[in-house]
């Protein structure tokens, strides 16, 4: 279901790894909703009659319009409704009203939007139920059993299984909830580095979103979730799109021969005694970071919460995941930490990434976004399905609010993180990064640069960095802001248009130095005769500058010269 959170994450809320659930809510039926199995001759049939019904993400897009589409990735029905009610009783009017509304269809439309696999078949599958409704002409009406939600990228078309939205159902959701397609599965998979080739793990795959992506260029992917049912909606996912992944379950990298955590056992063997630890080029994960009460009588949400005391669930991710790294291999998560009263958000990393685990990986965690304690727990007792006002929400927030308190909580900051294993021996390098505010989509593209462009300015010494020749990227631009009638500027901003979209404020040397950045001239020269209109020290001049021009390479403010050349053409 789609949260504040999703909106504030970039693209999107909330999906992932499952976890052993110790308790439920009170009042929690037993019987979870039904899982839908694809029988193989019905794979091409059912792919055929969406395809040709137009129920695509483009499709569904040009039907809607922009605000209807904005409105149902918020949860929000009314728009789309009063668009279907104007469409009339087409085939993706009909898909639309089963799965996005929840409403019934009679099943002569659901018979013509499916001709192939029709309603019966649909029903076979487990995707609709029969209506309790009224029986009507033509086949009854249906009601949909799970969502079935289209999906893809420039390249794919595929659709994405999942358990029915709160918005849907109007009930509150089961605690084996598999979320659909959320803000924070889109924003993984539009930050995530794509490698070509070699070996991909999802941890906590959820429906497969992340799979699906990672099948489009690795040669091998491998998907894990403790929930059996997620792995069952996974299966259905992958079967649909005509994929092939390896489905194991397990606790985070147990089922990959990691050490085992105590909170789950991995399967096929793999339970982290003694087994050889497999390893991957890319591991990609959008685990259970929600930080959620222990000891209360608040159910567990296997799609959100990691069943561990406060953030103990990523901290183990963090330490656990170098052991899966092939040489050069990269790890791409969304986290959430807390932050103690009068700390620093970087303060819980350096305690991290100082652990043995981590030894020798680099490691760039870009913060996002935070919130205080009262906005987090509100956040998400209202994902759990208790509106404002209520008694089980002022039940929810304060158990939240004294779990915080306990250990000193000021603040919970949400983010992405990227860690590396090194191709040969070497130090580390470690940026703590914050980028708070809108930035480029997709940023895997920025995320692939930006580790290249560290990787490499650690091993340059400064004076390797101002022997080099070096290009403004063509998306930088400079502002210049002064008093009225001032003859010099009091504040200079270098403003990336793309990735970052940084603004790094610069003085006049700093803003000469990029401007003088063709390509042509080395970087000693440009100071050396930036040095002399500014009657500077160029040795002093150089120390001063060698800093801020580290860092507009490594945000490709400033790039090499083949690579800012390739930009001007594109």
């Amino acid at each position: 279901m789609e949260t504040s959170r999703d909106a504030r994450a970039g693209q999107d809320g909330v999906g992932g790894v499952g976890h052993r659930r110790e308790r439920v809510g009170a009042g929690e039926d037993s019987a979870s909703p039904r899982v839908p199995v694809l029988p193989v001759e019905l794979v091409v049939p059912l792919r055929q009659d969406l395809d040709e019904a137009g129920y695509t993400a483009e499709g569904v897009a040009d039907l809607l319009g922009p605000v209807a589409s904005a409105a149902l990735r918020r949860d929000r029905l009314g728009p789309v409704r009063r668009v279907l009610d104007r469409v009339g009783r087409t085939p993706l009017a009909s898909l639309l009203r089963l799965f996005a509304l929840g409403e019934t269809v009679a099943g002569e439309d659901l018979d013509a939007a499916c001709p192939r696999v029709r309603a019966d078949g649909l029903n076979r599958i487990g995707l609709v139920v029969p209506s309790a409704e009224a029986s009507t002409p033509g086949g009854g009406r249906w009601r949909a059993a799970c969502d079935l939600q289209p999906y893809g990228d420039e390249e794919h078309t595929w659709w994405v299984a999942s358990d029915l939205a709160e918005a849907v159902t109007g009930r509150p959701l089961h605690p084996d909830h598999v979320l659909g397609i959320g803000g924070a599965s889109l924003t993984l998979a539009a930050w995530t580095p794509r490698i070509p080739g070699g070996r991909v793990l999802d941890v906590g795959t959820g429906c497969g979103v992340q799979a699906l992506h990672a099948a489009g260029h690795a040669e091998h992917v491998v998907a894990t979730d403790l929930s059996q049912r997620a792995l069952a909606f996974a299966v259905f996912t992958m079967t649909l799109a005509d994929q092939r992944w390896d489905l194991r379950r397990g606790d985070l990298f147990t089922p990959v021969g990691g050490w085992d955590s105590g909170e789950g056992r991995g399967a096929h063997g793999s339970d982290g005694d003694g087994a050889t630890p497999e390893r991957f080029d890319l591991v990609v994960s959008n685990p259970p970071f929600v930080i959620t009460p222990r000891d209360t009588d608040l159910p567990l949400f296997e799609y959100r919460d990691g069943g561990r005391e406060g953030d103990a669930l990523v901290e183990a991710f963090v330490r656990g995941v170098g052991t899966h790294l092939a040489p050069g291999g990269v790890a791409c998560f969304l986290a959430d930490w807390e932050v103690r009263r009068d700390g620093d958000w970087r303060d819980r990393w350096r305690e991290w990434l100082d652990t043995p685990e981590c030894a020798g990986l680099d490691a760039w965690v870009i913060a996002r976004e935070y919130q205080d304690p009262a906005e987090y727990a509100e956040l998400w007792s209202r994902d759990g399905g208790h509106a404002p006002g209520t008694p089980e929400f002022d039940a929810w927030t304060t158990a939240w609010l004294d779990d915080f308190d306990s250990r000193d909580v000021g603040a919970v900051w949400f983010g992405v993180v990227v860690l590396q294993r090194p191709a040969e021996r070497r130090e580390r390098w470690v940026d703590l990064d914050e980028v708070v505010g809108r930035v480029d989509s997709p940023m895997g593209p920025h995320v692939a640069r930006g580790l290249a462009a560290r990787t490499r300015l650690h091993a340059m010494s400064d004076d390797e960095l101002f022997a080099a020749t070096w290009v403004t990227a063509p998306d930088v631009t400079e502002e210049r802001h002064s008093r009225p009638g001032a003859a010099d500027p009091s504040v200079i901003l270098v403003r990336q248009g793309g990735g970052f979209r940084r603004a790094i404020r610069a003085d006049t040397a700093l803003s000469a130095f990029v401007s003088v950045c063709d390509g042509d001239l080395t970087g000693e020269v440009a100071v050396t005769a930036i040095a002399a209109l500014t009657e500077e020290d160029p040795v002093s001049l150089r120390r001063r500058l060698a800093a801020p021009v580290r860092r507009l390479v490594a945000d490709g403010l400033l790039v090499p010269p083949a690579e800012g050349r390739r930009g001007e053409g594109s």
